[in-house]
């Protein structure tokens, strides 16, 4: 950032102060040559033809440097089959007419003729009254006095534009030295948070870097909720599995009778338990992904075909919004549905109904049989894992449990009703929409 600024503050300046250059070299060259032109104008107007056909002025020349020698300030008039009139500040020198040059207007040059002495010559043709001849006066002046302005002029623009730079050069590093530096203190708190000194970054920080340490903060604390879910989960997997492991332990030591069957109970038990936590734990795992989200319909017309296939005497009917979008993976979406319908059609009368609509910012879907429903006291109840209201159907009790802890991972709600159509249980399912 700073090598930007000091390169984009130097081009800048650079172009700024050639084109400074350039306006003041011109309006100190035209002030120069404003004086010259006075004096070749004053020289034409005194300027007239003497009785023996040359140049005479009717009144002297008022400034004295054209009568020193080498003074720098010389004038001269010319003309073919004529000898030159030239100022005694020339002495024994005289200017260089160019050849066939005739200008009628002003014309200014600069010329080398003399060593060492650099000339701006100004010069003009003029015909006077009385006389055909067409004269070349001539006003030359040294350029030492004009380059020494202009030299003075660069130089103060030089140090003026390079102490300028200087100046914005380290005002930028000072402001990107001072603006990163919230960005340093972010990362030493990190360092703190690494090393176990503290969970947050607490720092009070300016409003620029503020967001982005909120964020970091959220980030930080959703680690930590997964952290502690993950643990709450292997301890409840542990300890849901101690107690069968003890039964079949205690009937291995006992060398009991009935030691196949406890075994084959017992194991049925951890599997359940197993398979809740599975369920739960990609859920968890799944629900950080930015790019979570599942279309609904095609989730219900899979499940549909599935539950079909197992029980081809239910009959499942879809109705409403076939373009609502969820914020749940695809999966977990199919695990929901499933359970949901499943239900529906293992214990319902042989008709299902599901309603896909929107409720706000959340998706609503609504899965109802024809069955004996649910008592309101044992609604609450039968979420809790292993519990099962009609034992004479297989199942492991697992399904509601599964469904109600995966819809509140991502932030949604189940609850059971009474089926008002059909007579059975309602199953409200509301999840976020994406």
């Amino acid at each position: 950032m700073i090598g930007i600024a000091a390169l984009w503050i130097s081009l800048l300046l650079l172009g700024g102060g050639v084109a400074l250059d350039r306006v003041l070299t011109d309006a100190i060259t035209n002030n120069f040559d404003d004086g010259m032109n006075y004096v070749l104008t004053a020289m034409i107007a005194s300027a007239e033809i003497g009785p023996d056909g040359e140049v005479l002025f009717n009144r002297p020349l008022a400034d004295q440097r054209f009568l020193e020698p080498n003074s720098g300030l010389y004038y001269q008039i010319s003309a073919p089959r004529h000898e030159d009139w030239r100022s005694r500040s020339l002495w024994d020198r005289a200017l260089a007419v160019p050849p066939g040059h005739a200008d009628r207007n002003f014309h200014v040059y600069n010329s080398k003729q003399f060593p060492g002495e650099d000339l701006r010559i100004m010069e003009r043709t003029v015909i006077l009254p009385g006389s055909k001849t067409r004269w070349m006066f001539m006003v030359a002046a040294a350029r030492q006095g004009l380059d020494g302005q202009i030299k003075t002029l660069r130089s103060t623009l030089f140090k003026s534009f390079a102490l300028l730079a200087l100046g914005l050069i380290v005002l930028a590093a000072l402001q990107t030295i001072y603006g990163l530096l919230p960005l340093r203190k972010v990362r030493k708190e990190i360092i703190m948070m690494r090393g176990g000194e503290k969970s947050r970054v607490t720092q009070p920080m300016p409003v620029e870097v503020l967001p982005m340490v909120e964020e970091l903060n959220a980030l930080l604390a959703h680690n930590e909720r997964q952290a502690e879910e993950a643990r709450t989960h292997a301890g409840n997997l542990a300890h849901a599995l101690k107690t069968p492991l003890t039964v079949i332990m205690n009937a291995a030591t006992a060398q009991s009778a009935d030691l196949g069957d406890t075994v084959i109970r017992e194991a049925t038990t951890m599997r359940r338990q197993v398979d809740h936590h599975l369920a739960r734990a990609r859920a968890v795992g799944r629900r950080g992904a930015a790019q979570s989200r599942a279309d609904v319909w095609p989730s219900l017309e899979a499940v549909e075909r599935a539950v079909r296939r197992l029980y081809p005497d239910v009959r499942v009917d879809m109705d409403g919004d076939k373009t609502a979008v969820v914020r749940v993976e695809r999966q977990d979406l199919d695990e929901l549905l499933g359970n949901l319908i499943e239900n529906a059609a293992k214990y319902g009368g042989g008709s299902v109904f599901a309603t896909v609509q929107m409720a706000g910012p959340m998706v609503e879907i609504l899965v109802e049989d024809d069955g004996k429903g649910i008592a309101e006291a044992d609604r609450i109840r039968i979420f809790d894992r292993g519990v099962r209201l009609d034992s004479g159907k297989p199942g492991t009790g697992l399904g509601l449990a599964i469904v109600r802890d995966v819809a509140e991972i991502y932030g949604g709600t189940v609850a059971l009703d009474e089926s008002e159509d059909l007579g059975g249980l309602l199953v409200h399912l509301r999840l976020p929409a994406a």
